[in-house]
């Protein structure tokens, strides 16, 4: 493509004799914004972009080091000689170091060789490169983002998709590990074609919505899972290239199914090649390590204060959204953001300017952020990983939240699975603890997440959790996702969750898909696809999901014998649902529910069918109905409960 000079280079002399010309595609409109933090688009003229000069094409670099002395561009093509390509510093002070080289090819490693101006010299990637060299390598790779994306209809109508009152079944997934072509070889990697032909047809024959992926950003090191990212514009060349990345988005969206990636603007590593440090002095990372440093995870965190930050971040959300059409954006890690103190002692953190605990500086970066991302793509989301009380987080930001989409919904995940590792006799005491969600359920728009977390670091994996013999254990399981299933809110289950791994998720091996030869995990595999279908077709399990209209309790007063029934309510009332669930392994004969309004019920789900690996011998045919009250049209029903079992009713 062909870039036009911006006003100030097209009244400067070019010297072509010299290796690089003195050469800019950036406005003075551009740089101020980038300055104030409010250029999000960074991506389209900052790093290396392939254009044409005087009828010669190269390439264009531009790269921010506000402290450097010296920036030049090095690597194969100059046997990575340090000062041959030396870029330029813009006349305005920006801290921005540019330069156009001719008969620079695509295709080409590289980095910069950066001096500060304390005489420190580095080498770094560039911080806005398309792809990168696969790890161990550390180097950039120029290159082109061209695709032709088929994708047009589902961009068209993806806002039914993505929208709060739309079905939302999320597959949480780490791409090296659910599948590997030699499940004993941690260096086994399916192409991201080998990928897209084995997960896409997957995923969709389960019918799950959405496909999460933790961080594909490009990292350095395979055990931070990708949460230490070096490469924020590129998806990882483990895999393959940026446009085979895009592909495979593309066959999820052909495939009816919305992409969300894993995206992390709270911290980064200190990695010699990649943002730390990055002139020679914290460029990236604030420089008080009261603020810098991360504690809990020795890595460094962005300073939101810096406008030409703010612009990298905003700019990185808006390149995932725009470049690889994906549908919305988790943001990790959002409370360590927010709060100065986060994972710190007294006297390791210093109060904001009105004495509080509260980084105004993030919070002002994260209202933007949202505000930007819905204003510009107003069909996708934006979720929050947040696991305090921080009022708001999903609330827009003229009404003083912080503008996400939805929130993890952590404390239900915290009690539902301290219930569900009780033994059944004890769960008659705890039914508080149980209920408790929907106390403060409205007070922000809720995903139900049993992800990753949960099953690493000796937490023991989902089956694990539950109690009694290995019946009872697959009988819980299927109970807890039928219960999370028919609770309000979008919902999110981690790869292996859905068969019961039986082991904790290590990102070495692959997934244990043999255990599919069992019926038990078989079983519980069609559970959950049976309970993503039945979400997907029952509008009361999601038209209302966020409104209080949407939910009721109608009977909490069987402590003794723990049955629980509510009801999920859409917009026409005839398709309303029952939902009871037993949680003892007593069968529950003849079990009387008084309900308005409807006098015919079908039973629609039973956790415990024989296809699910359940007994299969206590189900309701045909349920009988008594009409208690003309006038106001109360209803008994009489149904059979089975054992740690949940039946939904229409």
């Amino acid at each position: 493509m062909s870039m036009q000079k911006s006003t100030y280079e097209q009244d400067n002399f070019i010297d072509t004799s010299r290796n690089v010309w003195n050469y800019s595609i950036l406005t003075e409109e551009d740089i101020r914004n980038f300055q104030a933090g409010t250029n999000y688009r960074i991506y389209q003229k900052m790093g290396s972009h392939s254009i044409q000069v005087m009828e010669r094409w190269g390439m264009y670099f531009a790269v921010w080091a506000p402290n450097a002395a010296q920036v030049s561009v090095k690597g194969n093509f100059n046997d990575w000689q340090n000062n041959e390509y030396a870029l330029y510093p813009r006349w305005d002070k920006s801290g921005i170091w540019e330069g156009f080289i001719p008969d620079f090819h695509l295709g080409e490693v590289y980095k910069y060789h950066i001096i500060s101006s304390d005489g420190l010299a580095v080498d770094k990637g560039d911080p806005l490169a398309n792809f990168w060299e696969k790890r161990p390598l550390t180097a950039s790779i120029t290159w082109d983002m061209h695709y032709d994306w088929q994708d047009a209809e589902w961009m068209q109508t993806r806002k039914k998709h993505n929208a709060l009152n739309a079905p939302w079944s999320v597959y949480e997934v780490h791409l090296a590990s659910w599948m590997r072509p030699d499940k004993h070889d941690e260096e086994s990697y399916n192409t991201y074609p080998q990928i897209t032909e084995r997960l896409v047809p997957y995923v969709k024959e389960m019918g799950f919505t959405h496909i999460e992926l933790m961080p594909v950003m490009e990292h350095p090191f395979d055990g931070s899972w990708g949460y230490q990212g070096a490469g924020y514009f590129a998806p990882t060349s483990r895999f393959g290239s940026p446009q085979e990345f895009k592909a495979m988005v593309d066959a999820f969206h052909a495939a009816g199914i919305g992409v969300i990636l894993d995206w992390v603007p709270s911290h980064f590593p200190y990695d010699a090649h990649g943002l730390f440090m990055f002139d020679g002095t914290h460029t990236y990372e604030y420089a008080d390590m009261r603020k810098g440093f991360h504690p809990d995870w020795n890595s460094y965190i962005f300073n939101y204060k810096r406008g030409e930050v703010k612009s990298f971040l905003i700019s990185n959300a808006r390149f995932w959204l725009e470049e690889f059409h994906v549908d919305g954006l988790r943001v990790d890690a959002v409370s360590s953001m927010l709060k100065l103190n986060y994972s710190r002692n007294e006297g390791e953190w210093e109060p904001n300017e009105f004495g509080g605990d509260g980084n105004l500086e993030a919070i002002a970066f994260i209202k933007d952020l949202n505000e930007t991302i819905f204003r510009d793509f107003p069909d996708v989301q934006t979720i929050a990983e947040e696991a305090t009380d921080w009022p708001g987080i999903s609330k827009p930001t003229f009404d003083d939240g912080l503008g996400f989409g939805m929130k993890w919904m952590m404390g239900w995940m915290h009690d539902t699975l301290r219930y569900f590792k009780m033994d059944p006799i004890h769960r008659q005491h705890h039914q508080d603890s149980f209920t408790f969600s929907m106390m403060y359920y409205y007070d922000e728009n809720f995903m139900l997440p049993l992800s990753h977390d949960e099953v690493v670091h000796g937490k023991s994996p989902m089956i694990y959790k539950m109690p009694g013999d290995e019946w009872q254990k697959f009988a819980n399981l299927r109970l807890l996702y039928s219960y999370m299933f028919t609770h309000p809110g979008g919902k999110l289950l981690f790869m292996g969750n859905e068969f019961g791994t039986t082991q904790e998720w290590n990102y070495k091996s692959e997934l244990p898909w043999e255990l599919l030869q069992f019926e038990p995990h078989k079983g519980l595999q069609t559970c959950v696809k049976d309970l993503c279908f039945l979400l997907r077709e029952q509008p009361a399990m999601y038209e209302e999901q966020f409104h209080t209209h949407g939910f009721e309790w109608i009977d909490l007063n069987h402590r003794p014998e723990s049955v629980i029934v509510y009801r999920r309510k859409g917009t026409d009332p005839k398709n309303d649902l029952l939902v009871i669930l037993n949680m003892t392994p007593e069968v529950r004969h003849d079990w009387k529910v008084q309900v308005y309004g409807k006098e015919i019920w079908q039973e629609i789900f039973n956790s415990n069918d024989k296809k699910y690996w359940g007994t299969g011998d206590v189900f309701n045919p045909e349920i009988l109905v008594t009409e208690l009250d003309k006038n106001s049209a109360l209803f008994e029903i009489n149904v059979q409960l089975p054992p740690l079992g949940a039946i939904v009713l229409r």
